[in-house]
């Protein structure tokens, strides 16, 4: 990449509000060191401790999201194992959002399955009408049941971003083919 190019990206990143970027395979190594790093830069900053530790969390939600379903992935199948390397972008940075300034935001992209689309958008609109006692609520439920299709965990992450993001969350679509589309979520801590 040319210079120029390059710096023409620095440039838009930090104009809006971009702290820390990462494109590419996303695996529990790269969330270790990048979650380390995320403190560290808000550590220098003298952000309050409760603000690291939801945008923290908010961070470890997200990036675990995209290492269990991003559909941009690469395997190798051997007879004893199996490995994934599964791609997503990831933002942390801050902005103003209604009228609050420096409100720190953790912003993840990735493809997903279009038939996966619908579902997605039903489960995150609703979550994002719950008020906290709702979102307890439903957590709780989530839970003492099982585990929901298709899911590779308790199937509370979306629940627990809300949980964790004091000013909302925001998530979006855009088909890219037949089959996948790209999905963003960004949560404001």
């Amino acid at each position: 990449m040319k210079a120029e190019k390059m710096l023409r990206l620095r440039d838009d990143l930090q104009e809006d509000g971009i702290l820390i970027c990462y494109s590419g395979y996303m695996t529990e190594s790269v969330l270790s060191s990048l979650g380390k790093t995320i403190k560290d830069k808000l550590t220098i900053e003298k952000t309050d401790k409760f603000v690291i530790r939801g945008v923290f969390s908010i961070f470890v939600e997200q990036m675990q999201n995209v290492i269990r379903y991003s559909d941009e992935m690469e395997v190798k199948v051997s007879d004893d194992s199996v490995l994934e390397l599964r791609y997503g972008v990831l933002t942390v940075g801050r902005k103003v959002v209604d009228g609050k300034e420096d409100v720190f935001f953790v912003a993840i992209g990735n493809m997903i399955k279009q038939h996966d689309v619908e579902r997605l958008n039903n489960s995150l609109t609703h979550i994002q009408q719950l008020d906290a006692k709702s979102l307890k609520a439903l957590h709780k439920e989530i839970l003492k049941g099982k585990t929901p299709e298709g899911s590779k965990g308790a199937g509370v992450g979306f629940i627990d971003i809300a949980r964790i993001s004091k000013n909302g969350f925001d998530f979006d679509f855009i088909p890219v083919n037949n089959d996948q589309s790209f999905f963003t979520l960004t949560a404001y801590a």
